[in-house]
């Protein structure tokens, strides 16, 4: 028996005047946030918890961000990629990266096999978002399946197909991008196996769709993400100070676990484990990769250390990516010393030189190419290996170089930039100390957005190197 044709067009639940109102709340909790992390940065004040929302405001803006998306950046995509129906299917603890982004607030995980249909009806109609699922999938994936009239729920996907009759239908495959290619291989041959011959034809690789759901930033999570970045700031602040760290007695251990217990304390979440790595006076050179495929052994910190940290959160399903440094003073210094100094504004030209030859178009091998040629030729020895953010802490998107290709990355160093998209700027300079007789490094990385005015950090960036205890509390 064929199943009644069930049908919702993507309708958000929240109305225009909702939304103003839930934005111009959500904006008045950003800024007393954000006034709360400036402090830190100032004071050296703990992040206070008034800058966190709960898990309850969390829940809210999650599922209105959502909406948003569906409706503000979900159409210009698959327009721009020439697909009509995008079909997403993911089993219980086995799920697509991609419909992770799509779920409720509420669902931690998908359900049995849920099954979202997204199909643009064109002529300006929106998009149609359906749940071939037992139950609505949030707010925005209604119900499309009744068990009941139709016990088989590919069945019930081949009817929808075939009642819309949709050109092109993409699923999350990918040769190069593993968030793109979510859907596992049994579910890819049950599709092609139930929906027939005529439409299994039609099947494509959603790969460009999915990258770009998952790169491109809606105005809302724009608006957002500074005051995120901001936080994530406010809690170095706080590690990187007299406040945590004891000269001659606290550890780099210490430290990257006092990270990991703060960001508990404040109801929020790392990606992955915070690292803390010393550079100072004595015959160990830089190893690539020790910094980057091994953990830093633990050492004692000690007056006249150069710091660094990598650390990120996850927060409102946004992450931050950030390494800065730090110079613990010896007894009597009250500043950073010249050399160093130098080193570091070498490491910020570098950012300069990097995010100027961002253009919209440019693939990430020519923009990496680019920066390396100009960095070389006014004598900076550059390594780049600046990553997309969002969704993800390495996020999908245009790669541009890796510390092991500074030549450039096959596949997702070839694919273009577009605008609204968010980088972690990471990279590192090298300068020769001649005070240590040893080459140092001085390694950035800072949250970045990228639209029509250009690339703009969105908390700014590290312009100096910070010292432990502040400067202004030791005059």
């Amino acid at each position: 028996m064929k199943a009644a044709t069930i049908k919702h067009t993507t309708n958000i639940t929240i109305n225009n005047r909702n939304l103003l109102l839930s934005a111009c709340t959500l904006l008045f909790v950003v800024i007393c946030s954000l006034q709360s992390a400036e402090t830190v940065a100032q004071t050296g004040d703990q992040v206070s918890e008034s800058a966190i929302l709960s898990m309850k405001e969390r829940a809210k803006v999650i599922d209105e961000v959502l909406a948003d998306r569906i409706k503000t950046v979900l159409p210009n995509i698959m327009q721009r990629e020439g697909i009509d129906m995008w079909i997403i299917i993911s089993r219980e603890y086995n799920e697509d990266p991609v419909i992770e982004t799509m779920l409720p607030a509420t669902w931690l995980a998908a359900r049995r096999r849920t099954i979202l249909v997204i199909y643009d009806q064109g002529l300006g109609k929106g998009l149609e978002t359906l749940a071939v699922a037992r139950y609505d999938v949030g707010e925005v994936f209604k119900k499309a399946w009744d068990k009941e009239v139709e016990p088989d729920q590919w069945k019930r996907l081949r009817e929808i197909i075939v009642e819309r009759d949709p050109q092109r239908i993409g699923v999350n495959r990918s040769k190069y991008w593993g968030l793109a290619d979510g859907i596992v291989a049994t579910d890819y041959e049950l599709l092609l196996d139930n929906i027939g011959s005529k439409y299994a034809s039609r099947v494509v690789s959603a790969e460009k769709v999915a990258i770009g759901w998952l790169e491109t930033r809606s105005v809302i999570e724009r608006d957002l993400y500074p005051h995120i970045v901001r936080i994530a700031h406010g809690i170095l602040e706080e590690a990187f100070s007299e406040r945590v760290i004891h000269p001659g007695i606290t550890s780099t251990e210490d430290v990257i676990w006092w990270l990991r217990e703060r960001v508990r304390d404040l109801n929020l979440i790392t990606w992955f484990h915070p690292s803390v790595s010393i550079q100072r006076v004595d015959p160990e050179s830089f190893d690539h990769l020790r910094s980057f495929d091994s953990r830093p052994s633990e050492d004692i910190i000690m007056p006249g250390d150069l710091l660094h940290v990598d650390f990120g959160i996850t927060y409102l399903r946004l992450n931050t990516d950030t390494q800065q440094h730090f110079y613990m003073l010896k007894p009597g210094e009250t500043e950073v010393p010249a050399y160093l100094v130098d080193a570091f504004d070498r490491g910020n030209r570098l950012q300069d030189i990097f995010t100027n030859n961002f253009e919209e178009g440019r693939t990430g091998n020519e923009v990496l190419a680019m920066s390396r040629a100009q960095a070389i030729e006014e004598g900076i020895k550059p390594s780049i290996y600046t990553h997309p953010i969002g969704y993800h802490g390495h996020a999908a998107g245009t790669t541009l170089g890796m510390w092991d290709s500074q030549g450039g990355v096959p596949g997702t160093g070839d694919y273009p930039l577009h605008l609204n998209t968010a980088y972690s700027i990471e990279l590192n300079a090298a300068s020769y100390i001649q005070e240590w007789q040893k080459e140092i490094r001085i390694m950035l990385e800072e949250d970045a957005y990228f639209d029509e005015r250009g690339v703009w950090y969105l908390d700014g960036r590290q312009k100096s190197i910070l010292t432990i205890p502040r400067v202004a509390a030791t005059q």
